[in-house]
């Protein structure tokens, strides 16, 4: 079984691309940085040597991977790899505060009652949908 120890990188080997499966990492001449020749993405070697960071993204905050020998993998798990969790755990509260909140609807207009829950429900359950949406889209 291969072992998962993080490797230091050696700008002399060959890598594959974090972030495509069909790039490779070549090395940039003068430099201590690392290109996709499919992506197009530039990669630094951070001081340490043990992980490379993503330095052209349009990310909020930095990505960086380790290398353990055969693949990468998340240097720095960030809020982004959390969403799905989140956001289903949201919809999941919100399901449940929906159904127990339509059975204590008052006895003057129930139907008005229902609608606005159903309304809010609708609502409270686009947000998270729009955040996973917006996470992993690339």
């Amino acid at each position: 079984m291969p072992s998962q120890k993080d490797q230091k990188i050696d700008l002399n080997n060959d890598y594959p691309c974090p972030c495509r499966r069909r790039g490779r990492l070549i090395p940039i001449t003068l430099t201590e940085a690392l290109g996709c020749d499919r992506c197009q993405q530039i990669f630094v070697v951070e001081e340490s040597g043990y992980a490379i960071e993503q330095l052209s993204t349009s990310y909020p905050y930095k990505r960086s991977w380790r290398w353990t020998g055969h693949r990468w993998s998340t240097a720095h798990p960030g809020l982004g790899d959390s969403y799905l969790p989140v956001s289903l755990g949201i919809i999941a509260v919100v399901l449940i505060a929906g159904l127990c909140l339509a059975q204590i609807s008052p006895p003057a207009p129930p139907g008005i009652i229902i609608v606005l829950c159903a309304m809010v429900s609708v609502l409270a359950l686009l947000v998270p949908a729009l955040f996973i949406w917006l996470t992993h889209r690339r």
